[in-house]
């Protein structure tokens, strides 16, 4: 049994098809979602996404969005998603760093920074196995 995942951000239509499973990191914790869930929306956080189709397993960087579940279907809107392939992972190094140096000269706000730290993160995450 399988349903469709159509996944949208500002750029492009990043995925759509048949799926049998997908996951992701929300508000509420890591999520799991199998054909025939009950509907709901949900806020999603920085993470990484894994969609399992035909017994493949593929992994992207998912920075933030939302989720429309539909039984049949699953709709996200994301701020961004990458394919590991995708992502610059010098250009990731360089933004966990400016990041951990925020948390550090900013302990009053810096909710802004630990947001990129965890994007920059989730990326070199998945720069990582796209060697």
């Amino acid at each position: 049994m399988s349903f469709i995942l159509k996944i949208i951000d500002p750029k492009r239509e990043f995925y759509n098809g048949d799926i049998d499973f997908v996951e992701f990191n929300t508000t509420e914790g890591y999520m799991g979602i199998y054909p025939k869930h009950e509907p709901m929306t949900m806020v999603l956080e920085p993470g990484i996404l894994r969609i399992t189709a035909k017994g493949e397993v593929k992994e992207a960087a998912l920075h933030s969005g939302f989720v429309e579940i539909l039984g049949d279907r699953i709709t996200i809107l994301a701020e961004a998603v990458e394919w590991p392939e995708e992502i610059d992972k010098n250009r990731a190094e360089e933004a966990r760093i400016v990041a951990e140096r925020k948390i550090q000269d900013s302990a009053k706000d810096g909710s802004g920074a630990e947001l990129a730290l965890k994007r920059s993160l989730i990326r070199i995450q998945m720069a990582n196995k796209n060697k």
